[in-house]
């Protein structure tokens, strides 16, 4: 693809010795709208394209008809343990939302990652995220748990998502007060067109050291362009409904802002809209989801596109 290299360095996650690719591969899709043998055609593809790191959780998903759970943990088990790959990917997987497992409390989260080891079919975790905040247990409970599985080897490192500023602060009152080991990443909703990270969260990632990973990178599908009326059924994706959320006069602007961008280096609108979220201060790598081997290219390709600042300016403007 014309204004891209697919090589692109790879980035170390705040404090830990982990280096990963400047694009996360998100497995909520496994096993929801990509069975087995996608999924692993698109974990393959990705990999073959430099690729090495992967975020899942143990209630993936959960939601789906006839799930019940780490769907998405065990389809990524069964792709490393055919594919012999597990000391060259990084995995990162989430406690709280399981059926069996929700919560927080110390003995739920020392039960959960038993869990997601044996469906993941590793010893360790890399990245082990506290899923959703759980206000009914206290915090020194919690980071204690998640402490004690980094001292029994179980996990690499700890990380957050879906906590306030305020929360977070906390953490890390109680973290340093009680020694315990620090997080290292944090995973919060952020894109072009929901901006909230920026207010907050973005000065406590920095603050911290905290690698991020934003989630719905590309708003439910609305910034890789692939909604821009309301023509588009249900039956075309699950979340067509989320992302018909953008089509306002506001949303519709930022599509002409990438859609100039995307022309000026012949990339997609999604390559545009990743790499715009990977040169925000303080962010990682932007996490994005493909449920088939052909939405991947534009994914991968965001890695190594840099845009220049007039262009992140033309974007910032057309999304204020």
């Amino acid at each position: 693809m014309a204004g891209t290299s697919l090589s692109a360095t790879t980035t170390r996650i705040g404090d830990s010795d982990l280096e990963v690719f400047p694009l996360v591969l998100g497995g909520n899709v496994f096993g929801w709208t990509a069975d087995e043998p996608t999924s692993f055609d698109v974990l393959d593809s990705f990999v073959e394209a430099g690729g090495n790191f992967v975020d899942t959780a143990d209630g993936y998903s959960a939601w789906v008809p006839g799930n019940t759970g780490g769907e998405s943990e065990t389809i990524i088990g069964n792709w490393v343990s055919a594919r012999g790959n597990r000391d060259d990917v990084v995995i990162a997987t989430k406690v709280s939302t399981h059926p069996q497992f929700a919560g927080l409390a110390a003995d739920n989260i020392r039960l959960a990652a038993d869990a997601s080891l044996a469906r993941l079919r590793t010893d360790h975790i890399d990245l082990y995220y506290a899923h959703f905040d759980d206000a009914s247990v206290p915090l020194e409970e919690t980071i204690g748990a998640l402490s004690e599985l980094v001292d029994a080897g179980k996990v690499r490192y700890i990380a957050i998502s879906n906590y306030s500023p305020e929360r977070i602060d906390e953490w890390f009152d109680v973290t340093a007060a009680n020694g315990l080991h620090r997080a290292v990443a944090l995973q919060p909703h952020y894109n072009l067109v929901h901006r909230d990270f920026e207010h907050g969260l973005r000065e406590r990632a920095a603050r911290e050291n905290l690698a991020v990973f934003p989630y719905f990178s590309l708003a439910k599908g609305f910034l890789a362009g692939k909604y821009r009326d309301d023509t588009v059924s249900d039956s075309d994706s699950p979340r067509a409904d989320g992302a018909r959320a953008y089509l306002d006069e506001r949303g519709l602007r930022v599509l002409g802002a990438l859609d100039a961008v995307a022309a000026a280096h012949d990339v997609s609108v999604a390559s545009v809209s990743l790499a715009w979220l990977r040169q925000q201060p303080t962010i990682t790598a932007p996490l994005a989801s493909a449920r088939t081997v052909e939405q991947l290219p534009d994914l991968v390709a965001s890695a190594a596109l840099t845009l220049t600042d007039a262009e992140l300016a033309s974007l910032d403007a057309a999304s204020a």
